[in-house]
């Protein structure tokens, strides 16, 4: 089959995933720019994984990082 007609035939389900995993990685990025975490920042943005690794950051991981000290009001 051609990959024309593959991307062709399924163009929803790819711009939903897209827009999935886009929404996902802007809001882990914004929790970790907020605490401070350089690397975190740096594996989503070099990592694409349709938004799992970005999940698993929001509601595990950054639940158990403190807060950065240039934050704290």
């Amino acid at each position: 089959m051609d990959l024309n007609l593959i991307v062709q035939q399924n163009i929803w389900w790819l711009l939903l995933i897209y827009v999935w995993a886009t929404a996902w990685k802007a809001w882990a990025l914004w929790i970790a720019v907020k605490k401070d975490q350089k690397v975190w920042f740096l594996v989503f943005i070099i990592l694409s994984t349709a938004g799992i690794l970005e999940i698993f950051y929001i509601f595990y991981l950054s639940k158990f990082t403190k807060p950065s000290a240039t934050n704290k009001k």
